[in-house]
């Protein structure tokens, strides 16, 4: 009997599933031998009158607009990078998965059961290195390779919360308006998330990955949280309200990963994200979530002190909240980042609007002549030649 016109109210619901949507009981058996763990082989189509057939077709078109949306980043080293590390933890998967970075200032990363899988710009900004990557889409592999969608499917298909997600991944306005709706309908057993952490850590450490950079992805994570979230900590914030990123789970991650070292790739990784990078500070910076982004950017200078990206964007944070004290620390940063070879041409526009505001005028003629000779076709070059007339 053909089962899909009476499924398809909520096959929509249950597409994708967020990596930093989860949380873990404690796991009973952290000794075991993660070769134990079997991978199975590839998966066939399902036929299309059955739940999980029409699942794979709903993915598809969604898959589709995916392609068209504007969120979506065409770097091709990029791309080329992420298949290549999910060719390397996936075990033979490789032929069917299909990966899409997006352009979007939240951690998250989605697997849907066609082999579509979905990479956030926040994650990417926020991973240090391809070992922590590949925990990431390790966990999320895991719940491709145990079905964890369709499980989740069939158990929730009478229940009246579930709602249309059409429309998630093709457009940019109604995509960031779903991220919270998303967070609550493909909510995974906390079942689900122990064996998809353990599937994920059996893949990347079969690969070669050091298994600890699993738990430091968590460990950092909770550093940004804890800045707003106090004692609540990974339960509350953009998609964490109903599925905390719990100290619990990076806990458990350490055990699980044991003391084995292995693959670390943090050069190749910071080379490849390097042509991007600049424009997902700036995105992190819009977020508009300072306190977090300063503690995330903090971190990253404390690896390295001289990164005039990231002192550019601390300091824009510092310019924009504009607290006590803030301005000063502002020019701190922006003036060590324009002295440094690699500094955003934005850095000097930055000045400029700190001088200008001090109503230090030759000081913010000077900031903003050096963006304008270093970004002349900038689209805001004609607003900053209006201040540059206005304090000449």
């Amino acid at each position: 009997m053909n089962r899909f016109p009476r499924t398809r109210r909520f096959l929509r619901s249950a597409c994708t599933r967020g990596v930093a949507v989860a949380t873990l009981v404690v796991l009973p058996a952290l000794a075991q031998d993660l070769s134990a763990i079997k991978v199975p082989p590839r998966f066939t189509r399902p036929a299309a009158d059955t739940d999980e057939g029409g699942l794979w077709g709903l993915m598809d078109r969604e898959e589709a607009r995916l392609k068209r949306s504007p969120l979506t980043i065409r770097d091709k080293e990029l791309q080329a990078y992420l298949q290549d590390l999910v060719c390397r933890v996936s075990e033979g998967h490789c032929p069917d998965i299909r990966v899409t970075p997006v352009r979007t200032p939240h951690f998250n990363a989605m697997m849907a059961p066609n082999g579509m899988m979905i990479v956030w710009s926040g994650l990417l900004l926020r991973v240090e290195n391809e070992a922590q990557l590949a925990a990431i889409l390790g966990h999320e592999l895991g719940h491709y390779l145990e079905r964890h969608t369709v499980e989740q499917l069939r158990a929730q298909k009478d229940t009246a919360v579930l709602s249309t997600m059409v429309g998630m991944i093709g457009g940019v306005g109604t995509f960031l308006g779903q991220i919270g709706l998303a967070a609550n309908l493909m909510a995974f057993s906390r079942e689900h998330e122990v064996r998809a952490d353990r599937m994920g850590m059996r893949l990347m450490r079969l690969a070669g990955y050091d298994g600890r950079e699993a738990a430091a992805v968590w460990s950092n994570l909770l550093e940004e949280l804890k800045v707003t979230g106090g004692k609540d900590a990974g339960k509350h914030g953009d998609i964490f309200d109903t599925h905390p990123v719990t100290a619990g789970r990076r806990d458990e991650l350490r055990q699980l990963a044991g003391d084995a070292g292995g693959i670390i790739g943090e050069e190749r990784y910071r080379q490849v994200i390097a042509p991007m990078r600049l424009g997902w500070l700036q995105d992190e910076v819009k977020r508009g979530q300072y306190e977090e982004s300063l503690v995330l950017f903090g971190r990253m200078l404390r690896k390295d002190a001289k990164d005039a990206q990231v002192l550019f964007a601390r300091g824009e944070v510092y310019r924009l909240r504009d607290e006590g004290g803030d301005a000063e620390r502002a020019l701190a940063d922006l003036n060590l980042a324009s002295g440094l070879d690699k500094a955003p041409a934005e850095t000097f526009r930055s000045l400029g609007l700190l001088y200008r505001q001090r109503s230090d005028k030759a000081a913010a003629a000077d900031a903003f002549k050096t963006y304008l000779a270093r970004a002349p076709q900038a689209a805001d070059a004609a607003m900053v030649r209006s201040y540059l007339e206005e304090v000449q």
